[in-house]
């Protein structure tokens, strides 16, 4: 299992933007995909995880395509749709159509493997031709050797009301307010959709990472950030975040570190 430290102590405030394009990058027929941290053949031993946040991939998959059957173990992974939809089998018997506004967990405890493809299907229309694009997130459970498990939970009814709304939580104050729960009490996953001029204030906690989805925001004391863009902050104050276009957020807050950043 993957040590964890909690914050060092004389931690102070720091925010480090880290730019869209500077992320590595796979590309092939079917896949594009951002990688904020070092992953597969991309590693860069600075680059390798923050606060428990160590995988972060923004990946675009084509019609008919996806990643096969697949393993894991100890690992909290979870998944977010921004278009199109993604269908997600596993080894524990758990099957799911993944679409946007539905937040997804897979605990991968003992061992699980999984799939997941670009069904080239949406809910309720025609067949369609369309890439899916999703968020996944991965970050080590508290717990090692778990039971593996899957939960998803619709939240866009909660997203229209234009703050920021727990996806993901292990922190025992959200026991019962997160959409799913994660095998991780030091962290907590938020989304919020901003119209124009809409704000939110980033939670206060040792680790928070900002990762703007779709289009553009300012962050307080940081200037503007792009889609793609993410501002890793150690030690913040609640710095607030103004939409300056139509924009989807998602919030990483984490009271402890994976060692050896």
């Amino acid at each position: 299992m993957a040590s964890v430290e909690g914050p060092p102590r004389g931690l102070t405030r720091d925010v480090d933007v880290r730019r869209s394009g500077d992320r590595f990058r796979t590309k092939t027929d079917w896949l594009d995909s951002a990688h904020s941290f070092s992953f597969g053949p991309h590693y860069d031993p600075a680059n390798t995880h923050f606060g428990l946040l160590c995988v972060h991939n923004d990946d675009v998959v084509q019609p008919g395509t996806g990643f096969d059957p697949h393993s894991h173990r100890d690992m909290e992974i979870v998944t977010w749709v921004l278009e199109g939809s993604l269908v997600h089998e596993d080894s524990a018997g758990h099957r799911g159509l993944i679409y946007p506004g539905l937040a997804q967990r897979m605990s991968a405890g003992t061992g699980i493997e999984h799939s997941e493809r670009n069904d080239s299907w949406r809910l309720g229309e025609e067949r369609h031709s369309d890439p899916v694009h999703f968020v996944q997130m991965w970050l080590p459970p508290d717990t090692e050797s778990l039971s593996p498990g899957y939960e998803q939970f619709d939240v866009s009814a909660a997203l229209a009301g234009g703050g920021l709304v727990t996806l993901a939580s292990g922190m025992p104050e959200h026991r019962g307010a997160a959409a799913v729960r994660i095998a991780q009490q030091d962290a907590a996953l938020h989304a919020g959709r901003l119209d124009t001029g809409g704000r939110v204030r980033l939670p206060v906690e040792p680790y928070v990472q900002l990762y703007v989805a779709r289009g553009a925001v300012d962050l307080e004391g940081s200037g503007r950030l792009e889609r793609g863009d993410a501002a890793r902050i150690t030690r913040g104050e609640g710095e607030r975040v103004t939409a300056v276009a139509p924009t989807e957020v998602l919030v990483w807050a984490m009271r402890s570190r994976l060692a050896g950043l």
